[in-house]
């Protein structure tokens, strides 16, 4: 049982890592591994839409995305964290979760994977942030694991997020709650409870040719 915390944020050592600490170690705590990844603070193209994937099972930039898609299989599940800029996620973590979730659309190593975002905001955006970044799981058969409250803390820095009582709470109560999923479904795993098939998905576009009279 092992899950993959992504820090979003181009300070590996922030706000938005302090909150992913306070998940992995609450993990942890329950026997469940974590594992910490940094995007950094480089460049990551965007997508390009070349259907490159789609042919290779793998992006055409060769970065990041590609090693944690590589890697996949090995993970139960997900936290993404951001920092909030203008009211969204920060832009290099959209790149880097574009070409990672378009690149697996069709392969479902991320199908079944229980998932869950945290944002990080000095004062206020954090609700479209953390919408955000939910579309990504919810357009992918990613089970989303909720808090008793929307996954946020808030501070200038990682001292200020540790003040912030209700979301270091927050953060834990998620991380109880994700151990607790995956240990579930890892019991059911054992008693040959099978995990859902997927249908190819079927693409419909919403044009259509004008009938001739």
């Amino acid at each position: 049982m092992k899950v993959l915390l992504i820090n979003g944020s181009p300070h590996q050592y922030g706000c938005t890592y302090t909150a992913l600490r306070e998940v992995a170690d609450t993990l942890e705590k329950n026997g469940v591994a974590t594992e910490l990844y940094h995007i950094g603070p480089g460049d990551i193209r965007g997508c390009v839409g070349c259907g490159n994937c789609f042919k290779t099972g793998k992006c055409i930039f060769d970065d990041g995305v590609n090693e944690i898609s590589s890697r996949l299989l090995e993970f139960d599940g997900i936290v993404v964290g951001s920092p909030v800029y203008f009211a969204s996620a920060c832009g290099q973590l959209c790149s880097f979760l574009d070409r990672l979730f378009y690149s697996n659309y069709n392969n479902n190593r991320l199908a079944g994977k229980f998932a869950a975002a945290v944002v990080s905001c000095r004062r206020g955006g954090a609700s479209t942030a953390f919408d955000r970044i939910n579309k990504y799981f919810t357009i992918s058969n990613m089970p989303v694991v909720s808090s008793q409250y929307w996954n946020q803390v808030h501070g200038n820095t990682p001292e200020e997020v540790r003040q912030d009582l209700e979301g270091m709470q927050t953060m834990r109560t998620l991380g109880e709650n994700m151990a607790y999923l995956i240990k579930g479904r890892d019991a059911g795993i054992r008693e040959h409870i099978h995990t859902p098939e997927y249908e190819r998905v079927k693409m419909t576009n919403f044009i259509r040719k004008e009938k001739k009279d």
